[in-house]
């Protein structure tokens, strides 16, 4: 049974391992076509420092273990822990590559890659290892004061609106692209891929199936639910996304997305009808903020919509778990609203204030954006020294 409590998490591991081509192509196919090449380059790499920073310093912050022993030791149980470790990696990675949207088209190379390293290394594991593995007691508190721990059982709030809140603090201090804002209103820049847009989403949604269902980690643990209610929800947020954003294909693409980030904490416990509704609401919370923040907020260029993706409809599927959730709604109960919305407050804290430690303190000493003349060229050649398609 071990091993195959082994494959299953691998293979989980591997599904959202391959999301991380997913975070890569919509934000390819989203940028302007001299930045192209940075897309690609900073998902790869950011996954490269992750992995380093979360082997060596993250998990052992999260859940006191490492992997400092002969190799004899870590085949244990046909390398379990090795390969859950591999699959909380990759949650763990999907922090820098959520910033990465945000932060597209003006930001430095090394110093951001430095400040993905930092977050990975400290400010994520802080936070998951007090919701996922009881750390600093927080957890004990919630339960002995409204009745039961905060419930995230994929990562609405540790992992997406952690990561959304964190790219908030980025773009903050980054500033927005220069031409982006010209007498107070904005001035469009078209995304230069559909198809590559559109890709990334699907397999982003794909892979979602590994990062909700496989997060159950063992045999014993999976459940139908989880995987109709990441259906429900993604659907829910793909037709009310199209309805609210009025057939936009960066909306309808975006919409399942949103949906997905809502749903992983509750996906356990709602009833499908619960979770369609919760998806349906992501869907319209992230056209109508994205609208919001960038017609209003003149100096907030979010160039993905990260924010309101994975950090406000994460934060809504931390909350909608303790409403959906219950038996009242036709969940399966064991879940408390205020846990819930403290947990949720708890996790954005957390992460606007590491966020904003981060790259303040990277942007202090080395900067975190290009020059002017570096950021009209694009990142591309001014960082890469190529551009994405040559003109032959």
């Amino acid at each position: 049974m071990q091993s195959a409590n082994t494959m299953f998490i691998l293979l989980g591991a591997i599904m959202v391992l391959a999301m991380h081509a997913g975070f890569a192509f919509l934000e390819v196919g989203t940028v302007r076509h001299k930045n192209q090449v940075n897309a690609l380059v900073k998902i790869i790499t950011d996954f490269g420092v992750s992995t380093l920073a979360y082997f060596f310093i993250g998990y052992q912050i999260a859940y006191g273990a490492n992997f400092f022993s002969g190799a004899s030791e870590l085949v244990a149980n046909n390398g379990y822990d090795l390969v859950k470790f591999f699959f909380l990696l990759t949650f763990a990675a999907a922090i820098p590559a959520i910033v990465s949207g945000g932060i597209a088209e003006r930001a430095k190379f090394y110093p951001i890659l430095i400040a993905s390293a930092l977050t990975v290394a400290f400010v994520y594991p802080f936070f998951e290892g007090m919701i996922w593995n009881g750390n600093y007691g927080f957890q004990g508190w919630l339960e002995n004061s409204f009745g039961a721990p905060f419930h995230d059982f994929a990562g609405s709030v540790v992992v997406h609106a952690v990561g959304g809140w964190i790219a908030f603090a980025a773009v903050v201090l980054l500033g927005s692209r220069r031409g982006r804002y010209r007498d107070g209103r904005v001035v469009a820049f078209a995304p230069s891929n559909i198809p590559f847009l559109a890709l990334g989403a699907w397999i982003l949604a794909v892979g979602w199936f590994g990062f909700n269902v496989m997060s159950a980690q063992t045999l014993d643990g999976i459940s139908g639910l989880v995987a109709v209610n990441s259906l429900m929800a993604m659907v829910g947020g793909t037709v009310v996304a199209m309805i609210v954003g009025k057939k936009d294909p960066g909306f309808i693409h975006n919409g399942p997305l949103a949906g997905l980030v809502a749903v992983c904490a509750g996906s356990d416990l709602m009833h499908p009808i619960g979770a369609l509704i919760v998806g349906g609401v992501a869907g319209a919370l992230f056209v109508f903020i994205f609208t919001l923040a960038q017609n209003k907020f003149p100096k907030f260029d979010d160039v993905l919509g990260v924010w309101p993706l994975h950090g406000l409809c994460g934060a809504w599927g931390g909350i909608a778990a303790g409403i959906f959730g219950a038996e009242a709604l036709g969940g399966l109960g064991g879940v408390s609203f205020m846990s819930q919305l403290l947990g949720t407050v708890a996790g954005i804290l957390v992460a606007m204030i590491g966020g904003f430690v981060v790259y303040g303190i990277v942007k202090a000493i080395s900067g975190i954006r290009l020059d002017e003349e570096e950021e009209f060229n694009g990142a591309d050649l001014s960082i890469h020294k190529i551009v994405s398609t040559s003109e032959d």
